[in-house]
Order: C-alpha cells, then sequence, then structure tokens
C-alpha cells in the first residue's frame, strides 16, 4: 500500500509542475540544454579537458580543507580565489571564448543547428568536409607531381588533442595553398604530420608513434611507417606523399593503399569522412513514394 501511496504522490506532484508549465519554462530549459551541450562539446577538446581536471582537483582540495577545519587555508580558498571564481574561469578560458563569441558573430543564428531549418546540421557539416577534401586532393595532386613529401591525419571519432600538442597550433581553414606552404621543403614544419579536424587544419609539424609492425616492406619510409602507427592507435585516416616517387597512399586501421591516383583518392577520403544520412531509407512515407513511383511508371509504360 506504501508503495502505491508513494507512486500516487508523484503524480499527484507532475500534475502540479505540469498545470504550471509554462512557454517561457520551455524556452528555458531549451536554453540550458543548449548551454550544457555546448559545455560538453567544448570540454571534449583536449586543452579544456585538462583544465577542467585542474579544476576538480582544486575544489576537492577545498572539500578536503573544509573537512580538517584548515582555517588559515580555508581563509584563502574561500575570500580569495572562491569569491572570484567567475574572473578566473573568464581569464583562463579567454581564447575559447573569444573564439566562440566570434563564431556566433559571423554565423548568426545560422550558426545554432536546431535554428537552421533549411539544411541539417550534418547536411551542412557534409558539404564543409566535401570543399575541404577537394582542397587536399588538389593539394595531394600538386604535391605528387613535384615529388613533395607530405604526411596528413584526418581526426575522425578518436580525438589526437595528445598529438596536435606535439607540434604548431595552426586552426585554420584547409586549402590548397595552406597544405602546399606547410609542406614546403625547407619550411619549419615541412617534415612533421598536419592534422585536420573537420575542415580545418588544427596543427602542424606534429609527431606521430612508429608501427612496431616488423613485416612492413622495406620501401616503406618513416611517413609511412609513422601513418600506420597512428592508423593503428586510432580510427584516424592518413594521406601519405613519398617524397622519393610522388605516389600517393591511403592508411586505415593498420593496412595501407598505395599508389592510388587523386580520384582515387578522393573516393576514399568520401567514403570514410562523409556521414551518410540513412533517415530515408527508414522513413515510411518515402518507402510508400517510391512504391507509388514505381507503379505509375508502370503504367505508363503498357499504356505505351
Amino acid at each position: 500500500m506504501k508503495f502505491i501511496e508513494d507512486i500516487t504522490k508523484i503524480f499527484d506532484q507532475l500534475q502540479v509542475l505540469l498545470s504550471s508549465f509554462q512557454f517561457s519554462d520551455f524556452l528555458d530549459i531549451c536554453l540550458v540544454a543548449f548551454v550544457v551541450y555546448n559545455v560538453v562539446k567544448f570540454v571534449r577538446g583536449n586543452r579544456a579537458f585538462q583544465l577542467f581536471k585542474g579544476i576538480l582537483l582544486f575544489a576537492v582540495a577545498y572539500a578536503v580543507i573544509t573537512f580538517l577545519d584548515m582555517q588559515a587555508s580555508e581563509f584563502i580558498f574561500s575570500n580569495i580565489i572562491i569569491s572570484n571564481a567567475v574572473v578566473f574561469l573568464i581569464v583562463i578560458f579567454a581564447p575559447e571564448i573569444r573564439h566562440a563569441l566570434e563564431s556566433m558573430g559571423r554565423n548568426g543564428l545560422s550558426g545554432i543547428s536546431f535554428l537552421n531549418f533549411s539544411k541539417s546540421s550534418r547536411e551542412v557539416a557534409n558539404e564543409k568536409i566535401n570543399a575541404m577534401i577537394t582542397e587536399v586532393c588538389r593539394s595531394v595532386s600538386a604535391m605528387s607531381e613535384s615529388k613533395t613529401g607530405a604526411l596528413i591525419v584526418f581526426e575522425r571519432r578518436t580525438l589526437l588533442g595528445s598529438i596536435i600538442e606535439t607540434g604548431t597550433a595552426v586552426d585554420a581553414l584547409a586549402t590548397e595553398e595552406l597544405i602546399g606552404t606547410i609542406f614546403f621543403p625547407k619550411t619549419p614544419l615541412h617534415d612533421g604530420a598536419a592534422i585536420i579536424r573537420a575542415d580545418r587544419v588544427a596543427a602542424a609539424g606534429c609527431i606521430l608513434p612508429l608501427t612496431h609492425n616488423n613485416e612492413l616492406s622495406k620501401e616503406l619510409g618513416t611517413r609511412h611507417r609513422a601513418a600506420i602507427g597512428m592508423s593503428e592507435e586510432s580510427d584516424a585516416i592518413i594521406v601519405v606523399v613519398s617524397e622519393e616517387t610522388g605516389s600517393i597512399s591511403f592508411v586505415r586501421k593498420g593496412a595501407i593503399l598505395r599508389r592510388l591516383t587523386a580520384s582515387e583518392l578522393r573516393e576514399n577520403l568520401q567514403k570514410y569522412l562523409i556521414e551518410k544520412d540513412d533517415r530515408r531509407k527508414n522513413n515510411i512515407f518515402d518507402k510508400y513514394t517510391i512504391k507509388a513511383r514505381k507503379k505509375l511508371r508502370r503504367k505508363f509504360r503498357k499504356k505505351k
């Protein structure tokens, strides 16, 4: 009986909440959800994650100080640090906050995915990635002709923050000219790897882990072994241009495809980097319209 009474009380409380629920409450929930989503997305980056780990450690230290009643330390924490926590956070995350505000200023409301009714966020992202692939293929083709060595890593689900930290931050749109400049001989960054995150070059001159596979062909140089090693430790896709032969290689999950043409490289990059939307296959309305079209075509052919 007590269990039934508890359930009844819960339903009564829900009815009270729903009766007082207004449209402003719905907007409030959406705003909070949007902020939380973007904070989580922001924290997933390597640098922000490390900073938040430091803040968490700081909070644990304050809890220990409070529990042990360490008055001098508690005074410093509460009156100097915690009272100015907002200011400290703004100072620490100033570059990221500025970047976010600049992005909002450039894109306006169209940058918010759930307010963009013309195209889904996936379609917009795929268009950007497809444009990036075009630029990369042009640059790789030019470097292949001139026998300019290159090592390009495409980040996927496995975040490569630790690899990015080994190089020089770039954070620029991936273009044919930028990639060609990075790998131009005798420049400071040409020996390392360029990391592409989404449609932007995140860093250049990065150091990749070498593979421990001793069964590889001796023809493969350091760039190819680094590409295979990177693909063994993550789901990243790596493109290599040989400095000796100018051949283009495509590396994924420890396997390497060599001597590719620019068109073959494009096909492979589009296959693994562009997310395909399968919603149409599962849409009952689309299935019905496809069947109806087929019936109409059959009737039209019979009439002919």
